[in-house]
């Protein structure tokens, strides 16, 4: 069992960096693939970035790819997303995931789910 908790959500500036953190409980976590995924009002979840469980590989969508780095430190049971460059648009409450899953981009492949930080970037 893992149990996640995000933070580092706010409010920033168009152009403007934030860093999230979600921090693991649980023996396993470094066993798990770490997925963040973001939701705006009336939208659906959308997969955000994507590293496996050694931190080796990662994956993005090309909506965020070059802005956003997620990365891991197993040995803090941490998993970061480093957000750059931000624009309205990525206004949403972000949530990190964990699963058995590789590099998955889709929310039914992950078990396990944090409760959320929102950030709010303003133009």
């Amino acid at each position: 069992q893992v149990q996640l908790t995000e933070s580092g959500g706010g409010l920033v500036q168009a152009g403007g960096s934030l860093r999230l953190s979600c921090a693991a409980t649980g023996r396993t976590f470094s066993a798990y693939a770490m997925g963040w995924f973001r939701q705006a009002p009336g939208s659906e979840r959308e997969f955000v970035a994507a590293v496996d469980w050694s931190g080796g590989n990662t994956y993005y969508p090309d909506s965020v790819r070059g802005r956003f780095t997620v990365s891991r430190d197993n040995a803090k049971n941490t998993v970061y997303l480093q957000m750059n460059s931000l624009k309205p648009e990525d206004t949403a409450i972000y949530y990190c995931a964990g699963g058995n899953v590789g590099l998955g981009y889709r929310t039914y492949e992950y078990d396990y789910w944090g409760q959320g930080t929102q950030v709010t970037v303003s133009s």
